[in-house]
């Protein structure tokens, strides 16, 4: 008995299919991504951290829940919180800081 080599059009469409079925799993992975609401962007913290806010300066860092600030730095005030790198927040904050009294100001050029 001789077998012959498959033919140039089953290569083809195996090919094809391989391309396809890597396509599909590409397009369910970014489906699955979006569904789920996972970001691509950096957070500005860790889990189980919230970020802080250094008083009079557009410097910041991340405390562990449940913690309060340390001394100098103030929890950014409710609704205007980063959650990741370069989102509006995070712009925002970069030329605001908090006062002493906790007045929102502007910080001015070099601060």
């Amino acid at each position: 008995m001789r077998v012959r080599p498959a033919s140039r059009a089953s290569h083809a469409s195996g090919r094809r299919s391989a391309r396809s079925l890597a396509a599909l799993a590409l397009a369910g992975a970014a489906a699955a991504a979006v569904l789920t609401g996972c970001s691509t962007q950096d957070a500005i913290c860790g889990g189980g951290e919230y970020p802080v806010l250094h008083v009079g300066s557009s410097g910041s860092a991340c405390q562990p829940d449940g913690e309060e600030p340390p001394k100098g730095y103030a929890r950014y005030p409710e609704g205007k919180v980063p959650e990741h790198v370069d989102d509006k927040w995070d712009k925002y904050w970069s030329d605001h800081t908090l006062d002493s009294d906790g007045k929102i100001i502007k910080l001015k050029d070099g601060q």
